[in-house]
């Protein structure tokens, strides 16, 4: 989604597509800097 966003800022020069752009930037950094709420589901309950 990223690369289509960039893709259409380039052509288009439109600035809400840059924003989105970096929106979708952010949104990813900031994943990689949670931890995975999922790790460690299927460890049994002890």
């Amino acid at each position: 989604m990223k690369e289509f966003t960039w893709k259409v800022f380039c052509e288009t020069g439109n600035i809400d597509t840059y924003l989105l752009f970096k929106e979708l930037e952010g949104d990813v950094v900031a994943q990689s800097d949670q931890p995975d709420f999922f790790t460690g589901l299927d460890a049994p309950i002890q």
